[in-house]
């Protein structure tokens, strides 16, 4: 009965506008044989705003990956516990009540991972199970969601917090002057999320079964370059006609569930840009309304990594969620090329915790008033003690 409850966000307080990004690219490239193009396709994504976790200044300088490493660290600690709080909030669960967190994020490295240092400063409990997820990209936050419930359905009743922490702008590099490289750089932006599936109880999305599918041989369209400078993204030109591919495997979980995958009432799915959603519109047969949230998420945040289905998610919230019991999708798509997937129900209502989340001891004043009740259960001499 593992539900997905409303995600708390955070994005950096410096932003950088789509004039502002077009502006820097005819200022840096201006010599670029293909600069119209890139221009274009920056234009086409769609994106208006982005946020960053620097100003775009020092963005742009280049420091070594040490530094930008050390810059990442730094910023995840002093923006990942607010939003953690908030989530946490939003289950009404405290710190001790989680079982598993699972740390998504592919723009910075720590080990041991920031779950470590979550437990130790967030009143975690010491025996909180931890799991990084680090080299799925953008696919990584549909498989956060996925394995928070296969855990969820392997420990009934146990509590999972998930984390993303996306500082995407802490990967530019300005020796990257390919077409791709420069449509990253005006389409990726900086968030962090937080969102806790709660094994008993809670509103959100009840997940009913999740899924995956790699597409064949197409590991090296979506990849980084791990180069003494950091992480260098790599993106294919056949990336965007990916969901023809992959729309399949979407309609394919929906059928096993006996669900019409065209008759959803809602769906949250990675915005990598608009011609992913403009082919899932297309393979699916679906309006473009159907993807709302991530359209808003795309053009007010950028791509956001593995953030993107949980900024969405939220947006759903936002909205007053859908009526008790509706049908819908949650799905990230990244390297691999990957597809994580999950169909859930709505529940506005929390669902009856019908088996308890962990016995409780039974301390002195249980027994003695057990025993008081039920004098068969108290042999004949006994005391009770502290």
């Amino acid at each position: 009965m593992a539900t997905l409850c409303r995600p708390a966000i955070a994005v950096p307080e410096h932003v950088i506008t789509l004039e502002e990004t077009l502006d820097l690219a005819r200022d840096l490239h201006a010599e670029h044989p293909q600069l119209g193009l890139a221009l274009r396709l920056i234009e086409n994504t769609g994106v208006r705003t982005r946020h960053l976790v620097q100003p775009i200044e020092e963005t742009l300088r280049h420091p070594g990956f040490t530094t930008r490493n050390a810059v990442y660290e730094r910023e995840a600690k002093e923006r990942v516990p607010e939003v953690v709080e908030r989530a946490l909030g939003y289950a009404e669960l405290s710190a001790r009540e989680v079982d598993l967190i699972i740390y998504v994020s592919c723009t910075g490295f720590m080990m041991p991972s920031l779950t470590a240092w979550l437990i130790n400063r967030m009143g975690f409990r010491s025996d909180t199970r931890q799991v990084p997820i680090a080299q799925l990209g953008c696919a990584a936050g549909g498989a956060a969601v996925n394995r928070a419930h296969d855990f969820c359905r392997a420990y009934p009743g146990a509590n999972v917090l998930i984390v993303a922490c996306e500082f995407c702008s802490l990967c530019y590099q300005p020796t990257d002057l390919g077409v791709g490289s420069l449509l990253s750089n005006g389409l990726f932006g900086d968030a962090v999320a937080a969102v806790v599936m709660r094994g008993r109880g809670g509103t959100g999305v009840h997940i009913e079964r999740n899924g995956s599918h790699l597409v064949p041989h197409t590991e090296d369209w979506i990849s980084y370059g791990v180069k003494d400078t950091g992480f260098h993204f790599q993106l294919d030109k056949r990336v965007p006609g990916t969901m023809e591919m992959l729309a399949p495997a979407l309609r394919t979980l929906a059928t096993e569930h006996s669900w019409d995958i065209s008759g959803l009432g809602f769906y949250i799915v990675h915005a990598g840009g608009p011609r992913i959603l403009d082919d899932l519109c297309h393979f699916l047969n679906l309006e473009p309304a159907a993807f709302r949230f991530s359209r808003a998420t795309l053009t007010e945040r950028g791509n956001i990594a593995s953030a993107v289905v949980f900024d969405a998610l939220a947006r759903l919230f936002e909205e007053g969620g859908v009526p008790d019991g509706t049908h819908g999708l949650i799905a990230g798509f990244g390297p691999g090329i990957t597809a994580e997937m999950s169909l859930g129900s709505w529940v506005g209502v929390p669902l009856e915790a019908t088996i308890p989340r962990r016995p409780r001891a039974i301390d002195a004043a249980d027994l003695a008033l057990v025993q008081a009740t039920t004098p068969l259960l108290r042999p004949a001499g006994t005391t009770i003690t502290e």
